[in-house]
């Protein structure tokens, strides 16, 4: 047993390097498996968005800046850019039952959002994995119209 790690130790000493980088695999590894665990809200791909969309009570927030919703986003979403989230939220109140599905670019600040949203009580938020570029590689309809 004492041999074994004493040359588990030499190891280490001698491959510092890689050992740190298995070491920091392993903790972000550990986070996105806690994350998964602790989230409060639903991942979603772009075919059961649309499965979710085809519910009338369904309403899609599109968080991204105004320059990337009017290149195309989903019809009838409505836009609150992520920044303006907290002074615009009053504007989602009545839908705080409803199911939700947010949606930005590429799914970095719709999870953010959706961290947001379920602190202020709302209860079915759904996040579109992989954002608005996953619904466009999947050839889905987008619309240049104004949005809500």
């Amino acid at each position: 047993m004492n041999v074994t790690v004493d040359r588990l130790l030499e190891f280490v000493s001698n491959h510092w390097l890689m050992t740190s980088g298995f070491v920091v695999a392993l903790l972000l590894l550990f986070q996105d498996i806690l994350d998964s665990a602790l989230r409060r809200h639903r991942v979603v791909s772009p075919a059961e968005a649309v499965t979710l969309m085809n519910d009338d009570a369904t309403v899609v927030i599109d968080v991204r800046e105004a320059h990337e919703f009017s290149g195309g986003h989903i019809t009838n979403a409505r836009h609150i850019p992520f920044g303006k989230l907290d002074e615009r939220a009053a504007e989602l109140a009545s839908f705080r039952n409803q199911p939700l599905l947010i949606v930005c670019q590429v799914g970095t600040r719709s999870g953010a959002a959706c961290k947001k949203l379920s602190k202020q009580g709302f209860a079915h938020i759904h996040e579109l994995k992989g954002g608005m570029q996953a619904w466009q590689d999947d050839k889905l309809p987008v619309t240049k119209k104004s949005g809500k």
